[in-house]
Formats: C-alpha cells, sequence, structure tokens
C-alpha cells in the first residue's frame, strides 16, 4: 500500500476528516506548536502529511470515529493516474453487488499491489458505512477532481430525460424492459431512467441496464454504479446490467439488442466517427451521416436499437437541428414520423455551458401515446426559461418541459396556459411545415412570437410595472420624510484599517482562481459562483462558477451571508450586504466580516458607499484608479445608533434596487410596444 508519509492533504482535507470548519483547522496549525509541518503545496495552500496529520488528531483527541471516507480519499488521489484510482474504485463497489444481482461481464483490469490493499481497505470501510454511499462519495470526488476530461450529464438533465422517455412509452415496466445507452459514461442516464421507474412503480417486471462506453475506466466505474440501481419493486434477481467497453458506432457490442428507452448523450464534433469504415452499414435507414455529422449517426444508432414503440432522448449540440451537410436525413425522419420533438434548453443545462443544448425526442414505429399526430412534430423553444437566483429552476423547467410536450403532470406542472410566463414557447408543427429547403428544426424559428400567451405575459409586465411604481412611490414617502439635520456633524469617524486593528471588523481580499478553473453556466450544488469587478460592470451577477472543493483547497475568499463587499475600483466603487449564502470573490473586491456586537453590516455598508469615501481613498495613480479599502472611512457612532442609521441605508438600498428594477422593465416594454406596433399588431377600434 502507499506509505501515508507520501500522501498529501491541505487544510480543507483535514478539516473535513475532523469533521471540522477550515477555520478551526488554520486555527490548530497557529496555536499549537505541535500541529504537523507544511511538507509541500504553497503558503496559501500548504500540505501536510496523513500519517502525520491523523496521528496529531488522534493525540488531541479530535478523529472522529466516524467519517473514514474523508480519510480514505486522500490515498486514492495519491495514486495519482486517473485510469487506476478509476479502476479501484470500481473494483471496490463491485465487491459488495447485491445478492442475486446479474453483471452480464464484469469488467476485468489489473491493479498494483499497493493499490490492492488500499481497495481491501475502502471494501472494509464500505462493510461499516454502506457500500453504495461508499462508492457514490468516491466516484463523486473522482469525477470533481478530473471534471475538465470527463464530461457527465448532470443529475436534473438526466431525470428530464428519463421522464420524457418513461412518460411516452406509456407500457413500459409491464413486462420485462430493456434500456440502453450507447455512450454511457459512468451510467448517470442509466441510473436516471432505473429511478424513475421505480419512482412511478412502472418498473414491476425484469429489466436490464445495458450501456457501452469506448473508455475502459468509465466502463467499470458505469457497470460498478448500476449494480446498486434498480427499481425497488425489482428484485436483484430480476436486474441484469451490462456494461461494455466499446465503441457503439464501430464495434457495437449489442447488435442484437432492441430497447423500449435509449438515452444517450453523445461525443459532440467527433470528426473521426467512422464514416469510412461504415459507409455501407445497414443503420444508416435515413442516409449516410456526412463526417461533419456525427451526431446524426448516433441519432440514427439509437433509432436502429428501438422495439417498435420504443422512445430515445438525445442531448444533442443545436447546430445539429440546421446545418445544411444534415437537412436530406432531417428531412428523412420527418417523412419517417420518428422524430417527435425537439426542445431548446437553456443554456448551462450541460456542458458545454454557454450553448443552449436541444433534447431530441424519437419514437420507432406508429404507437403514439402522447403525440397528436405521426404528421406533426412537437417543437419547445426553452432557451430563455426563468432562472433562480441559483441559476436554472429545474423543477419549473421539468414541469413545464413535460406539459409542453403533451405528458400529464397534474400534480406539479403548469398547463399550457402557464409556460409563457416561464419564458417557454412551444407549437406543433406539421411536418410539411418543416421540409423546405433548409429543414431547419430550431424551435425558435417556427414557435410562433405572437402567440395569444403573449398577451398574458404582456399584461403581467404592465402589472408588475404599477406594482413597481407602487413600491418606488412607498420608498419616496419614506425617505423624503427623513430629516436631514444641516448642522455639523459631532460625531467623529474611524477607518477600516482601525476597525481592522480594534478586531471589529475581519478584512479578506478577493483572489485570482486558477487558470481554467472558472466555469460558466448552471451553479449546481456542489458549485460556488465567482464574482469579478468585470461582472460589476457588466450588471453584477456572477459570471461564473468554481466547485467548492477547489475554491477551499486554493484558500480563496468565499463571503458569508450579511458580509459587507467592496469593489476597490473607482469606476466600480460599491459597497453592500451580501444576501447570498456563499461566493468566492475576485481580485480588487474585498468581504468585510463584521462582529455584530460592534457594528452593523447595513450601516458598514452605507458609509463605505458614500462617494466622499472613493474619493478621499482612491489612489488616484492611473485610468483605473483603485481605491485603499483600508482608508474608507466610518461614522463612529454608537450601536443602536447605527442599526437606526443601517435601517435608513436598508431603504436607501431597496429604493436604488426598485429605481433599476423600473428602468430595467421599462425598457423591455418599449422594446415589446415597437416590435408589436411595427408588425401591424394594433387591433382595429
Amino acid at each position: 500500500m502507499t506509505s501515508h508519509t507520501a500522501i498529501p492533504v491541505t487544510l480543507a482535507e483535514i478539516a473535513r476528516i475532523a469533521g471540522v470548519g477550515r477555520a478551526a483547522a488554520s486555527n490548530w496549525r497557529r496555536r499549537h506548536d505541535t500541529f504537523p509541518a507544511a511538507i509541500g503545496g504553497t503558503d496559501i495552500s500548504p500540505q501536510f502529511s496523513l500519517l502525520e496529520v491523523e496521528a496529531w488528531l488522534r493525540d488531541q483527541g479530535k478523529l472522529p470515529e466516524i467519517g473514514g471516507r474523508e480519510r480514505l480519499w486522500p490515498q486514492f488521489d495519491a495514486l495519482g493516474d486517473r485510469a487506476e484510482t478509476g479502476f479501484a474504485i470500481a473494483m471496490a463497489a463491485l465487491r459488495h453487488q447485491p445478492q442475486g444481482a446479474s453483471l452480464v461481464s464484469e469488467p476485468k483490469f489489473e491493479l498494483r499491489p499497493s493499490t490492492e490493499m488500499l481497495v481491501d481497505e475502502a471494501t472494509a470501510l464500505a462493510e461499516r458505512e454502506g457500500p453504495q454511499a461508499t462508492f457514490e462519495f468516491l466516484l463523486g470526488r473522482w469525477l470533481d477532481t478530473h471534471v475538465r476530461q470527463i464530461s457527465s450529464t448532470p443529475e436534473q438533465l438526466a431525470m428530464l430525460m428519463a421522464e420524457i422517455a418513461v412518460h411516452m412509452r406509456a407500457d413500459l415496466g409491464t413486462a420485462a424492459s430493456t434500456i440502453l445507452d450507447p455512450a454511457c459514461g459512468t451510467g448517470g442516464l442509466l441510473r436516471a431512467a432505473a429511478e424513475t421507474l421505480a419512482a412511478g412503480k412502472r418498473g414491476s417486471g425484469p429489466i436490464l441496464l445495458a450501456g457501452s462506453e469506448k473508455e475502459p475506466v468509465l466502463a467499470a466505474l458505469a457497470a460498478a454504479r448500476l449494480s446498486f440501481a434498480a427499481p425497488k419493486t425489482v428484485s436483484p434477481q430480476q436486474r441484469t446490467v451490462d456494461v461494455q467497453a466499446s465503441d457503439s458506432l464501430r464495434a457495437d457490442p449489442h447488435a442484437d439488442l432492441r430497447a423500449d428507452l435509449v438515452l444517450c448523450n453523445p461525443p459532440f464534433n467527433e470528426r473521426d466517427w467512422g464514416h469510412e469504415d461504415l459507409a455501407t452499414d445497414p443503420r444508416w435507414a435515413y442516409g449516410l451521416p456526412p463526417r461533419t455529422e456525427p451526431e446524426l449517426a448516433w441519432v440514427q444508432h439509437a433509432l436502429s436499437k428501438l422495439r417498435p414503440g420504443g422512445v430515445a432522448v438525445l442531448v444533442l449540440p443545436p447546430a445539429a437541428a440546421s446545418r445544411r451537410a444534415g437537412r436530406r436525413i432531417r428531412g428523412a425522419l420527418l417523412r419517417a414520423g420518428v422524430l417527435r420533438a425537439v426542445i431548446a434548453l437553456p443554456p448551462g443545462c450541460a456542458p458545454p455551458h454557454s450553448v443552449a443544448l436541444h433534447l431530441w425526442v424519437l419514437q420507432a414505429g406508429h404507437a403514439r401515446q402522447s403525440m397528436e399526430s405521426p404528421h406533426t412534430v412537437r417543437l419547445i423553444d426553452a432557451v430563455g426559461a426563468v432562472r433562480t437566483a441559483q441559476g436554472i429552476g429545474w423543477s419549473l423547467l421539468r414541469s413545464a418541459v413535460l406539459a409542453a410536450i403533451g405528458v400529464n403532470d397534474s400534480a406539479s406542472g403548469p398547463d399550457n396556459g402557464d409556460l409563457t410566463q416561464l419564458h417557454i414557447r412551444s407549437a406543433t408543427v406539421p411536418t410539411i411545415d418543416l421540409l423546405d429547403d433548409e429543414v431547419d428544426l430550431t424551435p425558435a424559428r417556427h414557435v410562433p412570437a405572437n402567440s395569444a400567451g403573449d398577451s398574458r405575459v404582456f399584461r403581467e409586465s404592465w402589472s408588475r410595472f404599477s406594482t413597481l411604481l407602487a413600491g418606488l412611490q412607498t420608498s419616496r414617502d419614506s425617505l423624503s420624510a427623513i430629516n436631514l439635520s444641516m448642522n455639523e456633524v459631532q460625531s467623529g469617524t474611524t477607518t477600516v484599517g482601525e476597525l481592522v486593528r480594534a478586531g471589529a471588523l475581519a478584512l479578506y481580499a478577493g483572489q485570482l482562481p486558477t487558470e481554467g478553473s472558472v466555469r460558466t453556466g448552471e451553479v449546481g450544488e456542489t458549485g460556488v459562483p465567482v464574482l469579478t469587478v468585470p461582472d460589476l460592470l457588466m450588471g453584477g451577477k456572477p459570471g461564473g462558477w468554481l466547485l467548492k472543493q477547489e475554491a477551499v483547497d486554493t484558500a480563496l475568499t468565499t463571503t458569508e451571508r450579511h458580509d459587507v463587499i467592496v469593489a476597490g475600483v473607482t469606476r466600480a466603487f460599491s459597497a453592500w450586504v451580501e444576501p447570498r449564502e456563499s461566493t468566492v470573490l475576485g481580485p480588487q473586491l474585498y468581504a468585510l466580516r463584521a462582529d455584530p456586537a460592534r457594528l452593523d453590516p447595513w450601516f458598514l455598508a452605507g458609509c463605505l458607499r458614500a462617494p466622499a469615501n472613493s474619493r478621499q481613498a482612491g489612489t488616484h495613480t492611473s485610468s483605473a484608479a483603485r481605491v485603499d479599502v483600508r482608508k474608507l472611512h466610518v461614522l463612529q457612532v454608537p450601536i443602536d445608533e447605527q442599526r437606526r442609521y443601517g435601517e435608513v441605508f436598508r431603504q436607501v438600498a431597496r429604493f436604488e434596487q426598485q429605481v433599476q428594477e423600473l428602468s430595467d422593465l421599462s425598457t423591455e416594454l418599449v422594446q415589446e410596444l415597437s416590435d408589436k406596433l411595427s408588425a401591424g399588431h394594433l387591433s382595429q377600434g
């Protein structure tokens, strides 16, 4: 086994091992002379010997009996080789297959003796803490570590795809069911399908979860993952997992298999997908895919694997719906009646996060359970779907898409009349209307922009405008009633630097994340938004995000709720009380964490953001003048008086927000009115 002394751990990992916050681990290092010395890393993120850290924690009585997975992961991470680490995780899980579960072909791989010993340790830990929980923990850490090399389908999107497929295949689960993913990665889509069957109590019959993946380590992890995944109504003896390490397009390991459902998130833009070798392949019933159209090869492969009435749902890039090279195949799919729906998703649903990906829904044969006619296609444009403060509102998006596609989901879904308020438009388009020279299936090009629902949204915008005006009037009445004394202020002032030295305030400077670590798109549960000065200049919303683990491990500045954030450049100078739970701050942004018994956050933010403060503390050394945050002035008044001032500062901030919202909505209404009038929509009389 790898020597513990060769296994480095960061302060963040030490904190997780001990079950405390990172600040506690940092304090131990400062306060205890016996704390192990760093063996590597940097001044910002030092690394320590795992063996020495465990011994110190044990001596201090700080090593919990539970949480062994946290101590186990650094040993896996220290293996260094991505494939061997993944194979080791898979082997540890495969040793715990539920009794009676069937793996058609258990993955075979060779591990070093030291790695085998680590697998033994993981197996023993899984006996105590649960095999599936241990495997999912290790797999999650492995995927986070190699997120730049491995792209997986986010869980929310996988569940949406599974629900669409399961609901359209109405008789699924009453007999033997086969679910296939021909490019399965680590098995996320197949697991989502199994869980959807369980949730809908549709999986009473035997089930086969079949997948193929050309990268062997991913195939091994998928097999291990799926050995735990099955509907609760299915006994292990009724479940079969068949995951093969193979390239489905070039060498289909399931050549004779026909599936009820096919779910797939195939690789995009692969030019070397086998165009020359597969020129005469019988799967191309709708035309030989051009070299530049690998996505249409995957579409036809999925269709070739379906039983009559079977449903396939694929994630495809938006260009697949419109590229000229693929128009003949798209036309053939329409004429055959197998393309049932195209759904344009909002950006951020899956990698690449900056692209508004599409879902293609296909059905073999002529069994039509949920669509109006084989001569129509349902087109759904959800690119502009309403987003929550955390990003994509998956619950709303799921309900709206299922409703738009015709799936009955009365328990939680909106009716079709509510779709427009979610900024989702849909239309059932006759096939003949799509069969032009371009055969462009992009939903936005065919969904009417001037539907009856738009009038409702338009009225609601005016209603919101009235509400904002009323709120603005209330703020005006409240603020205009404030009696501002014209006498000279007797209270003195202090500075941020002096407050820091007095211990009333902690000051944290934002830092530059490592190159390539910031991602765009949806911030999932494992992510934390990143705010930079350019983001403030572009509207104020964070423009990217980091994995929480990366933010902690690299010791970046992460805010807490009610921190006061200060932008330390003149062109974007501002200060506000942070409403979010946590945000990573970039350079020239500062977090001020006040002692609530000595400083009121709203009072502090209000004092700091005064324009006069920026002028006094600015360096004025360049066109991009910086503000020395430590020199910013704060009024010296008792805490009760601070809170009185703070409440007024809060009202001023709310007034500013209302003015901005009213301005933005006014611009939208002017644009909407101009569009409607220029299109001739002024009614008569």
